[in-house]
């Protein structure tokens, strides 16, 4: 499988810390080579869109195939790596929902996406809430422990 690269972070924080990404403001330029100004027409009337990134910073050699403790945290439980958000994935894909403030052309502005300055961009999906989940949705307790700093 070949994936192009649609477009890069730029701005926010270069640091790739866990926590306090809520008020982080960047941009995703996207690539005029792949997409023409065409392709964000009518995504400003969503507030919020799903970004999928590549971790490409973490070495590879880093990567999880089982389980460990989310964050290295004694506290919690033994947890398999698909069974986590963390960026140690075998593919080094993340996913995140963030608020779109503002599209110009093929330059999204964004708060809350947590990937850093540079990182690739592999595609934006608006987020339309009657795709999330029907009926009720469940997590384990470690995991809204987990949260509870990162926005």
């Amino acid at each position: 499988m070949t994936l192009d690269i649609l477009g890069r972070v730029r701005g926010g924080r270069a640091d790739l810390s866990d926590d306090a990404w809520d008020s982080v403001t960047a941009e995703i330029v996207l690539d005029p080579t792949l997409l023409d100004e065409t392709a964000t027409l009518g995504l400003d009337s969503f507030s919020h869109i799903t970004v999928v990134f590549h971790f490409d910073r973490l070495d590879p050699a880093k990567v999880q195939r089982g389980a460990r403790r989310p964050r290295g945290n004694p506290d919690w439980p033994v947890t398999g790596i698909l069974a986590q958000r963390g960026s140690p994935r075998p593919n080094r894909l993340g996913v995140t929902t963030c608020r779109l403030l503002k599209v110009e052309g093929l330059t999204l502005t964004v708060q809350g996406l947590d990937a850093a300055d540079g990182t690739p961009v592999l595609d934006i999906k608006p987020h339309m809430p009657d795709f999330d989940p029907r009926g009720e949705v469940r997590q384990p307790a470690w995991a809204a422990d987990l949260m509870r700093g990162y926005w």
